[in-house]
């Protein structure tokens, strides 16, 4: 089945969406309408969702960007908890979101330009509905993944822990080696570190990626001390509070479960991150490191595809054939760069090399983004 069949399948397991009346002037109460989507209109300073009132359930948000600038848009729970996203959305695209909702207050967010707080509306969620974790496939792969994620965390916290030691300690040599070990832990878990409001930004966060008067810090602050300088005496107090917040989002992620389609979501978001930082460079721009990053991405979207794969197969092994195929095939593409235990730098490889591995993860991302409406089709 096409995704576009795969969509049309879904359509009849959305939620009736109730709509506020858009003029003033008009009947205060809010007219209930059958939608199969909600279309949010982003531009460089509004961000405009068609809904402000949903029924509990499934709900696929359809974000097209009017605007001058590359925008995100966030449905976010109380706290900033990001229950899903999609980001890099160029001026004139539009991209979907599948997200499950249960009853309760949430914000939708645009973000243009990809910083700062977005600009915010309510979203009220009421009512009851049976939810996808309910199925005990998709219970079990949320479980299988929880796992996978505690797995990660404790090198995680070994590793930046080492490194933190070698940022204060002055030993530069070592640091350089321990940087792309540690974050290589960090983006196999991305999925879930990122829905914790600003922890990723202030772990992960490129400079630029801040908004005013916010300061540039976590990894990639000390990655520009390292390799551009060679002087990480003034690095103590950024190492110190890279270490405090990755091991407060490890403890966040070692208790939190992930809804089945924000599993679906994230797999899909760790191959957008490799498209769209790693193969360009972006991500690790200081070091190049970003081969290491990119393999990391890569296991942690199998992951999640793993563990959804008893569901999936029972409900699309043609799908899973082809998503099992295209990893194949996008990881014999990067082994092609392996240099000892590790890869090699960004800058060392050529144009067509990086045009190759590009070409491999879009195909890729392609199969892995029909995961989410196989699962919302339960």
């Amino acid at each position: 089945m096409s995704l576009p069949d795969r969509r049309c399948a879904l359509l009849p397991a959305l939620a009736l969406v109730v709509l506020t009346a858009a003029c003033g002037g008009g009947s205060e109460d809010a007219d209930a309408t059958a939608a199969d989507t909600i279309p949010v209109a982003a531009s460089d300073d509004s961000c405009d969702v068609e809904a402000t009132e949903l029924a509990a359930g499934t709900h696929e948000f359809e974000v097209t960007n009017g605007g001058s600038k590359v925008t995100e848009f966030y449905v976010y729970a109380e706290g900033d908890r990001v229950m899903a996203e999609v980001e890099n959305i160029a001026p004139g695209l539009s991209r979907p979101l599948l997200v499950e909702l249960p009853a309760g207050q949430y914000e939708a967010a645009c973000k243009p330009g990809m910083i700062g707080d977005g600009i915010r509306s309510p979203l009220t969620v009421t009512g009851e509905s049976t939810q996808l974790s309910e199925d005990e496939s998709l219970a079990r792969a949320a479980q299988d993944y929880q796992r996978y994620v505690q797995s990660q965390t404790t090198a995680l916290t070994e590793q930046t822990t080492a490194f933190v030691e070698a940022v204060k300690a002055g030993d530069i040599e070592r640091a350089k080696a321990l940087f792309p070990v540690a974050r290589t832990y960090w983006e196999r878990i991305e999925p879930v570190a990122e829905i914790f409001g600003d922890l990723d930004p202030r772990i992960d966060g490129r400079e630029g990626d801040q908004a005013e008067g916010e300061d540039f810090t976590g990894y990639h602050r000390i990655e520009k001390a390292l390799w551009e300088t060679g002087d990480v005496s003034d690095m103590g107090p950024y190492a110190d509070q890279l270490l405090t917040d990755v091991e407060e989002i490890v403890a966040l992620a070692n208790e939190t479960t992930l809804d089945p389609l924000q599993l679906a979501n994230g797999a899909k978001a760790l191959l957008d991150e490799v498209a769209t930082g790693k193969i360009t460079g972006e991500e690790d721009r200081y070091s190049h490191t970003d081969l290491w990053d990119f393999a990391a991405n890569l296991e942690g979207s199998q992951a999640a595809v793993q563990a959804l794969r008893p569901y999936l197969e029972e409900a699309d092994p043609d799908l899973v054939a082809e998503i099992d195929e295209r990893f194949a095939s996008t990881e014999a593409e990067l082994e092609k760069h392996r240099s000892g235990d590790g890869w090699l730098l960004h800058d060392q490889l050529s144009q067509e090399q990086l045009k190759a591995l590009s070409d491999s993860v879009t195909a890729l991302t392609e199969s892995v983004s029909q995961v989410a409406a196989v699962v919302a089709d339960r």
